[in-house]
């Protein structure tokens, strides 16, 4: 039971990131593949050998496909104890499942649809997918489970390495399993308590007249609290606090979802208070992406964002963004450090590395740098609401969890952006919204170049992105975290070289600011919405 051998899989996923490859790895590993609906297709086009669900069960999806996987046959392979059920599982013709690999319908997605009916809305709750979901991650015993596309790699890399899936694996899998389930029947929780019905129409609840936005979810925010102050009796010892003179030391949360807290650390110097900081804000940054991502955070302060097609690519274009702030930083990958990665980071001077995996030889480099903490964390699920102190209280709120889209965007000037400074745009968006406000950006193809951070006057942030994005500042797009008060701000573009710009909107002076773009041939997008960062 320590390491088991994973014999057969069932595959059913909504987010098909890495699915084929990760597929077709298991298949080179003699796994037998059984998968659902979408993910079925997905493997047939790709040639990869499997049995449907339909084949496992002998029944055939019903009721408008809402039920296909809540069958016996199914759920006994998953949940059957192999040393106490074999016998009933053979004698009712059920067969072992090893491994579950499942995600959920997008109903965060679905949220941001603002024009779906109550109706339309019910019919992304997932009811298959987390019972599959939660039946593997009780039985993790016997069973693993995969929730994450991120962890396709640390599953490969065992089950190549170790013939089977160990027990700590496994352990880790249902804790992020539950972690996932939790937060996605609180999303669903949270609509609704938004909701009324009247005249037997489900319709949204009116906030309170008093304050429109603060209440909408009062009881989430509860509920929140209690877990967000439910803490492990026993804290973490820390040197000092933020400077050698303060006191300081680290609480685990009881209901531990994710974290820099749960990483388990290979090498270096126990983390210190400004390294939990600095490692929690790469993470966060990090959720952002499901492609290939590095990101290189230095007081708090994203100084580095790249995305490529490979990590050892990503890490070297966000390095390369901006190396002098990358010094005595830390970096956060989303996918195993190779080896080239490793020897890199290993010539360079930095306080710490967290990725979800390490090739050995990775390791090996690595240990050159003995006082470098070498951190691996896969789980990448937060809690839903975030929590700071202020003296006499505390504030809450949810965390950032906005996705911007293509169709999101307004354009208000002559000029149309391409469809390559959109792309260009998003991937901003989705790094500025973890940098410190004042925050301007300046990105050219998924690569951070210039970045003016927490500055009082919005020009001045300008202006020192600018400085940063030095001889890279050509043909680039900016994105800001509010709106523009002035034009003046699209005066110190003139000449630099940035071709596009994205930016809230919402000022009183957004004709002058159009006009001003529109003097200096620059594209501008309005996004309806800002991402400030206290």
């Amino acid at each position: 039971m320590k390491t088991i051998p994973i014999k057969r899989a069932l595959l059913s996923v909504y987010d098909k990131t890495g699915l084929v490859e990760f597929a077709q790895a298991l298949f080179n590993l003699g796994v037998e593949l059984i998968s659902t609906g979408g993910t079925s297709e997905a493997l047939r086009v790709a040639g990869i050998i499997h049995r449907s669900v339909d084949e496992l069960t002998e029944a055939a999806p019903m009721l408008d496909g809402r039920v296909k996987t809540l069958h016996p046959k199914l759920h006994g392979g998953i949940l059957g104890k192999r040393d106490k059920h074999a016998d009933e599982m053979r004698a009712h013709g059920i067969q072992s499942i090893d491994l579950v690999v499942v995600n959920f319908y997008p109903f965060s997605e679905a949220l941001q649809k603002k024009t779906l009916t109550f109706d339309e809305m019910v019919e992304y709750i997932d009811i298959g997918g987390p019972t599959m979901v939660r039946a593997a991650a009780k039985n993790c015993a016997w069973v693993g489970v995969v929730i994450d596309p991120l962890d396709y790699f640390v599953i490969i890399n065992e089950l190549q390495t170790q013939q089977g899936l160990s027990l700590a694996t496994r352990v880790k899998g249902a804790e992020k399993a539950f972690a996932t389930t939790s937060q996605y029947d609180s999303m669903i929780h949270h609509y609704f308590t938004e909701r009324v019905v009247e005249n037997n129409c489900v319709i949204p609840r009116i906030p309170l007249a008093q304050d429109p936005a603060s209440l909408k979810s009062t009881q989430n925010m509860r509920e929140a609290t209690t877990i967000l102050l439910s803490l492990e009796d026993q804290p973490i010892s820390l040197r000092y606090g933020e400077n050698p003179h303060q006191a300081a030391c680290a609480y685990r949360l009881k209901e531990n979802t994710a974290g820099i807290l749960s990483a388990q650390q290979y090498q270096g110097k126990p983390l210190s208070f400004n390294n939990m900081l600095d490692l929690d804000a790469a993470l966060n940054c990090l959720r952002e992406f499901s492609e290939p991502t590095a990101v290189i955070v230095k007081h708090g302060n994203p100084c580095g964002v790249a995305t490529r097609n490979n990590i050892d690519e990503a890490y070297r274009a966000a390095y390369e963004a901006d190396s002098l702030s990358a010094f005595g930083g830390v970096i956060a990958l989303n996918r195993p450090c190779t080896e080239f990665t490793a020897e890199a980071i290993a010539n360079i001077f930095i306080e710490g590395l967290v990725a979800p995996g390490y090739a050995a030889s990775a390791l090996t480099l690595l240990a050159t740098k003995p006082n470098v903490r070498v951190l691996e964390n896969t789980t990448a699920v937060p809690l839903h609401y975030e929590m700071k102190g202020i003296v006499g209280g505390l504030l809450l709120q949810e965390r950032d969890w906005q996705v911007m889209t293509r169709e999101d965007l307004k354009i208000v000037t002559a000029l149309v952006p391409s469809d390559e400074q959109i792309a260009t745009m998003l991937f901003a968006w989705r790094v500025l919204k973890h940098i410190k406000s004042n925050a301007i950006l300046i990105a050219k193809s998924e690569t951070t170049v210039g970045i003016g951070a927490g500055q009082v006057s919005r020009v001045d942030a300008v202006e020192i992105a600018i400085r940063k994005a030095g001889a890279h500042i050509r043909e680039t797009i900016l994105a800001s975290d509010a709106f523009f008060p002035f034009r003046d701000s699209i005066d110190c573009m003139a000449t630099t070289g940035i071709r596009a710009i994205i930016q809230p909107g919402g000022s009183k002076r957004d004709d002058e600011v159009i006009t001003a773009c529109n003097e200096q041939e620059i594209a501008m997008v309005f996004t309806g919405k800002r991402c400030f960062k206290h």
